[in-house]
């Protein structure tokens, strides 16, 4: 009944039977292979056929596209490494599928002939603007030699400065207007201010007698203004209002207010028209205006009349010359004064909801800067699309 301490530890014990031990490893040791194995055949299958949806060609079919006499295309064993051939039905691209020894099938779309059936390609019209990436490069196709420089030219194949250098938009026939801000260039501190506050759907028109015009240009392009040039033109009550420099007067000749107007027009590049600097006197006058209207015309470009003189006959002579031409609706700062900018804003814009669209023209003062970024703001939400102004001319081309 005792336990007998001089008995070897272990000894006296129940032991267990070799075949009852030996069962019970085989059992878990089929149990794990059957698990490898399941494991091991889904993956072979996934490798086999990736997706339920693509199988790889039958001995038949590939049979069918094997020229005569190649028998390890109609062995279903050889089939995997044959190549397939199709006329594709998407875009009349030819369609190689290719079943690889893994049991993948890579499939390569080339373009074929056209035998005129299929898709066609549709040529569109010349589109406008350029690259952003290059909008502060000139286009020298564009561009010609003077005496008094680089001035702007239609191009050899009709491309002219207006298109490439506008700013593109939708296309859509909505309520639109174009904001042109002048006087670019006359204040260093002005300029930075509108190109800092300002959207780039606003216009910006530098006036040909400011100061590190080309920067300034740059910069408003690299941020996406369409750009215009202010060219000086002869005012009623000049010269106790004097424009600047380079005026075109009435009391010059043509051939004299051509070489005033190419020296302004040869101060920047990548603008799509002029805007009048003041001009009421010469503007009325018909034999002085001609010749320059004509060149304007002939170089591509846009003529903008800030619609300040009431006998202005810039209208007429572009309408005979087909000059693609605007005229603003509304000058919005006449008032330097926020609420008073804010309510002209207002006003152009059920001008611009009667009639489709409108242009407002202002300079760049600091009230009207801040009330033009301000309304534009709250503006747009009201299904207004702002546009560069060479969207709203009238384009004899357009019609």
């Amino acid at each position: 009944m005792g336990t007998d301490l001089n008995a070897p530890l272990g000894q006296n014990r129940k032991t267990r039977t070799f075949k009852a031990e030996k069962s019970r490893l085989t059992f878990g040791r089929i149990a794990l292979g059957v698990c490898a194995l399941a494991l091991i055949g889904i993956s072979a299958w996934t490798v086999v056929k990736p997706t339920g949806l693509i199988a790889p060609p039958d001995a038949q079919t590939v049979a069918d596209a094997t020229p005569p006499g190649d028998k390890a295309a109609v062995d279903p064993n050889a089939a995997k490494l044959k190549q397939q051939k199709t006329s594709g039905a998407l875009s009349g691209a030819h369609v190689e599928e290719t079943l690889t020894d893994n049991g993948s099938v890579v499939t390569k779309f080339s373009p074929k002939q056209r035998d005129g059936d299929g898709p066609a390609f549709i040529e569109v019209g010349r589109t406008k603007g350029q690259d952003p990436r290059l909008a502060t490069f000139p286009n020298d196709d564009l561009l010609e030699d003077s005496p008094e420089g680089r001035l702007p030219i239609t191009g050899p194949e009709g491309l002219r400065p207006m298109d490439q250098y506008a700013r593109p938009w939708s296309g859509a026939r909505g309520i639109r207007i174009a904001l042109v801000v002048g006087g670019l260039g006359l204040s260093q501190t002005g300029t930075q201010n509108a190109l800092r506050q300002l959207s780039p759907d606003v216009t910006m028109a530098f006036a040909a007698t400011g100061n590190s015009l080309q920067r300034w240009m740059q910069e408003a392009r690299r941020t996406g203004h369409e750009v215009l040039l202010q060219v000086p033109f002869e005012p009623f009550d000049y010269p106790d209002n004097n424009p600047g420099p380079h005026t075109l007067r009435v009391g010059l000749d043509a051939k004299k207010n051509l070489s005033e107007l190419h020296y302004s027009l040869a101060q920047i590049t990548n603008y799509t028209g002029i805007m009048n600097f003041l001009g009421g006197r010469f503007l009325s006058d018909a034999d002085a205006l001609e010749p320059v209207m004509r060149d304007i015309g002939r170089r591509g470009l846009l003529f903008l009349d800030d619609a300040t003189s009431a006998q202005t006959l810039t209208g007429t002579l572009a309408e005979t010359l087909g000059v693609p031409h605007g005229f603003a609706d509304m000058v919005v700062d006449d008032q330097i004064d926020r609420t008073a900018i804010l309510k002209k804003l207002d006003e152009l814009e059920r001008i611009a909801r009667r009639n489709g669209g409108a242009i407002g023209v202002a300079s760049a003062f600091d009230e009207s800067v801040a009330a033009i970024s301000q309304w534009m703001d709250e503006a747009s939400t009201r299904g207004i699309e702002f546009v560069g102004v060479s969207a709203l001319v009238k384009d004899p081309q357009q019609q």
